[in-house]
């Protein structure tokens, strides 16, 4: 009877542990990732991140890769640059590789990244190049498929079988960024909200130094090669573009947050698209100031002129290349004395939803492995209760909803491991403690 009673009162309190509210641990000011040990410890991760590429063009090597959560608590990885996605056993134990086939079972020759799911039995990918998003179910068999008329920058799926989706046009004199709802039946869409942004403020070298904000110089439109092959290496038509401008979104409680990074505006939709209340973030905006713009420029100018810091494309002449580099260097050079005042920065870099359903909210870091989060909770229509950043011994983390995805109460990440031999990515599972 004793013995009963102990299992009893030890189950009883492991049940409280695993129930503990996130937001309890938030709280605290402090989180501790502790890696799970015995997840996922037997992998060959040589062998399984064999695409892994160490790019000294991006700041973040193997920032492309991702991963999804399936409903039983498996994981897909994403592969940059393979055609191939990887399995993962609740455990984290290597199950299989595997590719999109269509009708007739042959493989696609290239596949994208997956996004999400959708109806708890079906992913979904990003965008390729002509706007066509592939449906196919967890065997790798194509469902079907959806089209869209123009870029992405981010999708989730809803609770009820439709998704939401940031996406972006290029017209004639501006650029419109917009929320659409798609319907996954049908392939219908509706813009719930969207904002036009004269071209001027974001196109060439006015925009570095109006924004002030490192530009996305890794973007395979964004190198002297792409622009010498673009209009002869004009650069009328080079465009540059701004971190965190977009909207980023979410789903919580059969309601679709869109929240505003420059304006640190929360809007609140229902699954329809029907605005429903307003937010605002509430922490003092960060400000980029002159030195740090100029700093910032420098490196890009650096970048610009180190003839290994972009791809060798062998359809353009390296005298076009050349003379692209140069151009593009001396009007950023040029553009180093228009810098004169500091320029804000947006209210946040980017958000992750927790398993409570909590959202995260990063604030810009202006440091390496800073990380700090506001947490806000859809209790009467959203409200921010706490400040909080993870502190890890054994990872490098990257913060990034792609990269980093709470099921049950773990964060499951794709992070790489300090001090590692060999290839140092992997895919691993942290348990969150008050730190000390």
């Amino acid at each position: 009877m004793k013995k009963n009673i102990l299992i009893i009162t030890c189950l009883l309190l492991t049940l409280s542990a695993n129930s503990q509210k996130l937001v309890d641990l938030y709280e605290k000011g402090s989180i501790r990732l502790v890696p799970d040990t015995e997840y996922a410890k037997d992998n060959d991760w040589n062998t399984i991140f064999r695409s892994y590429k160490n790019s000294t063009t991006e700041k973040h090597i193997g920032a492309r890769e991702s991963l999804v959560i399936m409903p039983d608590g498996s994981v897909v990885l994403n592969h940059a640059k393979a055609n191939y996605y990887s399995m993962f056993s609740p455990q984290g134990k290597f199950v299989k590789e595997f590719g999109i086939k269509d009708a007739n079972g042959q493989p696609f020759k290239r596949i994208n990244g997956i996004e999400g799911i959708v109806g708890n039995n079906t992913f979904f990918t990003c965008l390729d190049n002509i706007g066509n998003m592939y449906c196919f179910d967890f065997n790798g068999k194509l469902v079907k498929k959806l089209k869209l008329d123009y870029m992405s920058k981010q999708m989730i799926s809803l609770p009820n079988r439709k998704l939401a989706v940031v996406g972006w046009v290029i017209l004639k004199n501006k650029t419109r960024d917009f929320v659409a709802i798609i319907d996954y039946s049908t392939n219908k869409e509706k813009v719930i909200w969207e904002h036009d942004t004269d071209r001027d403020g974001i196109t060439g070298n006015s925009n570095i130094s109006k924004s002030g904000l490192t530009v996305a110089v890794s973007s395979p439109s964004a190198s002297p090669a792409a622009m010498a092959k673009k209009n002869d290496g004009q650069l009328s038509t080079f465009t540059f573009s701004v971190p965190s401008a977009r909207p980023v979104i979410a789903s919580v409680d059969n309601r679709l947050i869109v929240s505003l990074p420059a304006s640190g505006e929360i809007l609140i939709f229902d699954l329809n698209g029907h605005l429903l209340s307003k937010d605002k973030t509430n922490w003092a905006t960060k400000y980029l100031s002159v030195k740090e713009q100029k700093e910032n420029q420098q490196n890009i100018i650096d970048r610009f002129r180190s003839s290994a810091a972009f791809e060798t494309d062998k359809s353009v002449s390296q005298e076009k290349i050349i003379s692209a580099r140069k151009k593009l260097t001396d009007q950023l050079e040029s553009d180093m004395d228009k810098i004169k005042t500091p320029r804000p920065l947006p209210n946040f870099s980017t958000i992750i939803k927790d398993s409570d359903g909590n959202l995260l909210f990063f604030e810009y870091p202006k440091e390496d492995n800073e990380n700090k989060f506001n947490v806000w909770v859809y209790e009467k229509g959203g409200r921010f209760v706490c400040q909080s950043h993870f502190v890890c011994d054994d990872y490098d983390l990257y913060i990034n909803p792609s990269r980093m995805v709470f099921h049950d109460g773990y964060l499951y990440g794709l992070q790489t491991r300090k001090n590692a031999s060999g290839i140092p990515m992997r895919l691993v599972r942290f348990k969150l403690t008050a730190a000390d």
